[in-house]
């Protein structure tokens, strides 16, 4: 499977990404689970038929261009193939020297955010992003080498790794969290998303908290074929500063005003482009009863 991998990892994103939408496709009409959730999901928040198209083909591409971004050999810089728009917030934010969160759903190519950020901010302040290894030995291996590279480092999803988050934090570098994602039982709080209870995660709140540091936004688009043609780039990470109001609330302490703050800013930058998110998540799914642990089975404090 590896060496399936690695072939793929030199196709052209022309290619992958049609065949990441026929994946797309056929997970949608093959799995019922799954068809219900995205459509349920997507008629939720007002999107049209056509739009649950786009992004039943978005969550395929995801797919079909995870080769290309986790083969990327270390000294192939991303260069002109990723834009940033705004990237003065992430300036901005560093400058201050009190460490930066940047927040991320799963919206676009969000593998490509840490990746953009690391080669273009990480010689002076690398990135820690928190993440779950893969249950099959290839898949940990392919993620753990593609996602450790010049400034950029990767965090499980440990008590030590929560501890390696905030020494960054702490050391005025940056970390990479996903929010929108449902964290095992007794590392969240119940709160709106999109109109529906969703057990949320709490981390984000804590290490602002603990550590007072700056927040930002990033979100990867993923261009289509003209796009990409018209703007000379494959990707557009665009980045925007949390307000200031915002993140006073998550450095209060109040996990639930926290949650709900987060929410809000995910909901916010999702519909900014709702085709590239990922529906099908099952996002209202109770927790797994399981706590964030360390490698000897000890348990995380809440």
């Amino acid at each position: 499977m590896s060496r399936l991998f690695f072939m793929l990892s030199r196709w052209p994103l022309a290619v992958l990404h049609p065949l990441g939408s026929l994946l797309g496709w056929l997970a949608y009409l093959l799995s019922p689970s799954y068809r219900g959730r995205l459509k349920a999901h997507t008629q939720a928040v007002g999107m049209r038929t056509w739009q649950r198209w786009q992004a039943v083909a978005h969550a395929g591409k995801m797919v079909g261009e995870l080769p290309r971004l986790w083969g990327r050999p270390r000294d192939l810089p991303l260069g002109k193939t990723v834009q940033w728009v705004h990237a003065e917030a992430v300036s901005q934010a560093l400058s201050e020297g009190r460490g930066l969160l940047l927040l991320t759903p799963h919206l676009g190519c969000f593998e490509i955010t840490a990746q953009a950020y690391a080669e273009r901010f990480g010689a002076d302040k690398p990135i820690t992003a928190l993440y779950r290894p893969a249950k099959q030995a290839w898949l940990a291996e392919m993620m753990k080498a593609s996602r450790n590279r010049p400034g950029m480092l990767t965090s499980p999803a440990t008590l030590s790794g929560v501890r390696q988050m905030l020494r960054a934090l702490k050391k005025g570098e940056t970390v990479g969290l996903l929010p929108d994602q449902v964290p095992p039982e007794g590392m969240g709080v119940w709160a709106d998303f999109f109109g529906r209870r969703a057990y949320t995660m709490t981390m984000a709140a804590k290490l602002v908290a603990q550590t007072q540091c700056a927040v930002v936004l990033l979100r990867g688009e993923r261009l289509g074929l003209w796009a990409r043609w018209q703007r000379g780039c494959d990707y557009v990470v665009h980045a925007s500063r949390v307000p200031h109001e915002v993140e006073k609330v998550l450095a209060s302490g109040d996990t639930a005003q926290s949650a709900a703050a987060v929410n809000r800013l995910m909901e916010d930058m999702i519909m900014q482009a709702p085709e590239q998110y990922l529906w099908g998540y099952n996002r209202y799914k109770p927790p797994r009863a399981e706590m964030l642990t360390t490698a000897t089975g000890g348990q995380a404090p809440t």
